[in-house]
């Protein structure tokens, strides 16, 4: 009888190793930060739902036997990582440079919600910390040459609420100082700001290597 690679017990230390790899201040933490204190809450939940789709893509290579694959993006992960910053520069200098009249906020937080997404899914894919959790750590944890579509499916319901329940509370933090200011000046230097987090985030991504 074939043991079953997930069990309550992996179950429950793969949502603990994953919840505590997600909530250190990283790429993607800088990111949503700088995201939702630049253009509000509902950015900062669409930046969360693309760093869970690069969480799953990352779980399905680690799952599938694709971690030689991944291990071996060599060009392909150089060019994600600089995608990802490039595109990281190109929203800081847009938030840099946004209008902030008091009368332009609420449609300033409205905006390029798609971009949001995308931002949070280069993050991830460019990041090396997620890397390493799925394709060096989750070995550890699971018994990935066990591993079936009912336990895949199982592992990925799990990171979705991890992530959501770990990361929110950043993006709320963020939005919430956002929320609070309605005077333009200070709207400026609260953009500026986040554009500055953004800048420094496309930084880290293009230059880190582990």
């Amino acid at each position: 009888m074939r043991t079953k690679p997930v069990t309550s017990a992996s179950l429950s230390a793969y949502a603990l190793a994953l919840a505590i790899a997600a909530a250190i201040p990283g790429p993607g933490v800088m990111a949503l930060v700088g995201r939702a204190l630049g253009s509000g809450f509902r950015h900062g939940l669409l930046l969360i739902s693309g760093v869970v789709l690069g969480d799953i893509v990352y779980l399905t290579a680690a799952c599938f036997g694709l971690a030689l694959i991944a291990h071996a993006f060599g060009d392909l992960f150089v060019l994600i990582r600089t995608g990802a910053a490039i595109y990281l520069a190109y929203l800081a200098i847009k938030m840099w440079t946004a209008d902030t009249d008091t009368g332009n906020v609420e449609a300033l937080s409205s905006k390029s919600l798609g971009s949001s997404f995308s931002a949070g899914l280069l993050v991830t894919l460019s990041n090396p910390k997620t890397i390493f959790f799925y394709l060096a750590l989750l070995p550890s944890i699971l018994d990935l040459g066990a591993i079936r579509m009912p336990d895949f499916l199982l592992l990925a319901l799990v990171t979705a609420p991890v992530l959501f329940v770990v990361l929110t509370p950043y993006a709320a933090l963020a939005a919430g100082a956002r929320g609070a200011i309605r005077n333009s000046a200070v709207m400026k230097s609260l953009n500026r700001t986040a554009a500055a987090i953004l800048a420094g985030t496309a930084v880290w991504t293009l230059m880190r290597r582990a």
